[in-house]
């Protein structure tokens, strides 16, 4: 069968998309993450986080077979770049100094959530390309500027690929939960090993699991096990101390203490918050297995938190909020990474993804991987000359990469 039996439709809310077609879509995929989640996509529409009034307008794209879901994307109309965490700001201003319209653009993405994972949700490889070709379909019917697709599994880049997108590569921070053996070194692991995937995120290495914090210290240079100490010293000696609850026992209190640390962080940085009360009180009640929130107190009070998502089917954890009342010493490394980072070893967590950026996170032995967007681009001469810029970018990212990897933090 060709693809010409695909029926596309085109869907103003993810609501309007069964919850059980979608997340069954999801859960046959390679990298799938909470985040990709009905509920998740839909908690952000419902609330008004990702709004049309805030420049977010869903037109999910799907495409059917009868009554059957065969392939599915969460697409956006944007008329900004804000809450993508892939930055085209250039693009845009090259667009506009020409007197063409950048915006709308079409936007495959999770908003505010730059999390690598499935984008193209596909009952089979020949579905994800015809959802590929839909897309840049509909980008020529709306006339639109271009279609980005970020952070996606290899298998969606293969496919963005193959239908001539553009490709870009970031960089992110992950920490893999993996201990050296006497008969491994650094050396004779391949190169997704012991944390350096020098391609995409995921590929974990099978190897024994790490039995504590302090023999995951271990795997760390002296000077980085020293520092480490030192900073989770001074957040004990200011009388700090970490309670964590996780899914259903996180009370409504704590949502409300966890939502105003997170909401003064960004007025703290002259910004509105991109996720409302709503969303989260949402999350509470749809995916709380998927949230982990840690509480950091003294003398009884609490005054700071950090927000965790979980995946108990891939031992994934994936650093996503914080915020403090108080101004303590270290309490952002420890809250943000330390306290996570001890909780996977205990839990038996294969890996915790630091989000977008943070070059500070290797000291934290959160080592560099390699995510990847793709990109359309209508018109055909700006589209000329993002590929000749994104040729240049690639050779820096590859020499950023061999700069990081001189830096190993690890024994």
């Amino acid at each position: 069968m060709g693809e010409i039996d695909y029926v596309t439709r085109v869907f103003s809310s993810p609501s309007q998309i069964a919850e059980s077609a979608w997340n069954a879509l999801l859960a046959h995929e390679a990298d799938p993450s909470p985040f990709m989640r009905h509920e998740y996509l839909t908690a952000m529409h419902e609330s008004g986080s990702a709004r049309p009034r805030a420049g977010w307008q869903a037109q999910f794209v799907t495409l059917w077979r009868g009554d059957e879901l065969q392939a599915a994307c969460p697409m956006y109309l944007k008329n900004h770049s804000y809450g993508e965490y892939v930055f085209d700001w250039a693009w845009a201003n090259a667009y506009s100094q020409h007197g063409l319209d950048y915006y709308p653009k079409a936007l495959v993405a999770v908003p505010f959530t730059p999390v690598p994972g499935a984008r193209l949700l596909a009952r089979n490889e020949a579905a994800r390309t015809a959802l590929v070709k839909a897309l840049i379909q509909r980008v020529r019917d709306e006339e639109l500027s271009s279609v980005h697709l970020l952070f996606a599994q290899a298998q969606d880049v293969k496919a963005c690929e193959d239908a001539g997108m553009m490709l870009r590569h970031t960089v992110q921070f992950h920490w893999k939960n993996v201990a050296p053996t006497l008969s491994t070194s650094l050396d004779s692991l391949p190169p997704e090993g012991a944390g350096f995937a020098l391609g995409r995120p995921g590929g974990e290495t099978s190897g024994a699991l790490f039995t504590s914090f302090d023999h995951f210290l271990s795997s760390l240079q002296q000077e980085k096990r020293k520092k480490i100490r030192q900073e989770r010293r001074k957040v004990t000696d200011a009388g700090v101390t970490f309670r964590w609850s996780r899914g259903a026992d996180i009370s409504e209190a704590d949502w409300d203490f966890f939502y105003r640390c997170y909401e003064r962080t960004y007025l703290e940085h002259g910004n509105a918050p991109y996720l409302n009360r709503d969303f989260f009180r949402r999350m509470a009640q749809t995916m709380p297995q998927h949230w982990l929130l840690f509480v950091a107190e003294r003398d009884g009070q609490p005054m700071a938190c950090s927000l965790i998502g979980i995946d108990d089917a891939t031992r994934v954890a994936y650093g996503r909020y914080w915020g403090a009342l108080e101004r303590v010493d270290c309490l952002h490394f420890e809250a943000c990474y330390y306290a996570p980072l001890a909780w996977c070893i205990e839990h038996g967590f294969q890996r915790f993804e630091g989000g977008a950026q943070g070059e500070h996170k290797m000291a934290r032995a959160l080592l560099p991987v390699m995510t990847t967007s793709a990109h359309w681009l209508a018109h055909p001469s700006f589209a000329d000359a993002v590929q000749r810029f994104l040729e240049r970018e690639s050779q820096g990212i590859d020499q950023y990469m061999d700069h990081l990897a001189q830096r190993n933090p690890l024994r």
